[in-house]
C-alpha cells in the first residue's frame, strides 16, 4: 500500500506526527488497517468503528475516516485488544481487522516492540516504522462479523436541566442530579468553585 487512505505514506506519518505529538508506530499500523477494512466493505457504506484499545486505533480512525468520538461513530470497548471492527450502520453486518501474533514470526521488530520484549529506551522507532512499512496489511488478519443491534443503540438526545448540587447543565435523563454529583465517577474533587484563576 503505497497510500495511507487519502494521503500517501509520508502525508500520512506527518499528519501522525501532527496530531500524536510524534510517529507513532500504532497509529502507523492503525493505518493500515483502516485502509484494510475498507476494502473489505461494500462501496458507498455508511459504517461505524468500535475500537478495542484506547490506544492509538482511535487516533487512526479518526485522521482517516469522517468517523470520530464526538460524532459517535466511533466507540472504544478498551479490552486492550490491538482491533477494530468497521459495520454498517444499517445491516450491521462488516469487519474485524486486528494485529495477527502469528504473522509477527516474521517481524522481529515489531515483535519486539509491540509485545514490548525490549525496553523502550533500547528500541528504534525507525527500525520499527522501516519494518511496519515493509509488513503493510500482512501483518493484519481480518474476519466478518455481525455487530449486536442493541450495543449500536444510540443514546438519545434529551432535555437540558440544571444540577440542584453543582449548578452545571446535564442531561435531564440521567434523574434529579447530575452523575458527577450522584458520586464516584470523576477521577478529582473541586476545592473550590468559582475561584478567580491565574491566566
Amino acid at each position: 500500500m503505497d497510500k495511507i487512505g487519502s494521503y500517501t505514506f509520508k502525508q500520512y506519518c506527518d499528519k501522525v506526527a501532527e496530531s500524536h505529538g510524534k510517529l507513532a508506530p500504532g497509529m502507523v499500523i492503525g493505518g493500515y488497517m483502516v485502509g484494510l477494512a475498507y476494502q473489505n466493505l461494500p462501496p458507498n457504506t455508511l459504517f461505524e468503528v468500535i475500537c478495542e484499545t484506547a490506544a492509538c486505533l482511535p487516533d487512526a480512525v479518526q485522521l482517516l475516516t469522517p468517523c470520530s468520538v464526538g460524532n459517535q461513530r466511533i466507540r472504544i470497548i478498551d479490552v486492550g485488544r490491538f482491533a477494530m471492527t468497521f459495520y454498517d450502520k444499517y445491516t450491521k453486518e462488516g469487519v474485524r481487522v486486528y494485529l495477527d501474533l502469528g504473522k509477527l514470526e516474521k517481524w522481529p521488530v515489531i515483535k519486539e516492540w509491540f509485545l514490548k520484549l525490549k525496553p523502550k529506551k533500547q528500541q528504534d522507532t525507525e527500525s520499527i516504522i522501516k519494518q511496519i512499512t515493509e509488513a503493510g496489511i500482512d501483518i493484519c488478519g481480518i474476519s466478518a462479523l455481525k455487530v449486536f443491534p442493541e450495543f449500536t443503540t444510540k443514546r438519545s438526545k434529551t432535555s437540558i436541566a440544571i444540577c440542584p448540587i453543582c449548578k452545571e447543565a446535564y442531561r435531564s435523563s440521567d434523574g434529579a442530579i447530575c452523575l458527577a454529583c450522584k458520586g464516584g465517577l470523576l477521577p478529582y474533587l473541586v476545592e473550590s468553585k468559582n475561584e478567580t484563576m491565574a491566566s
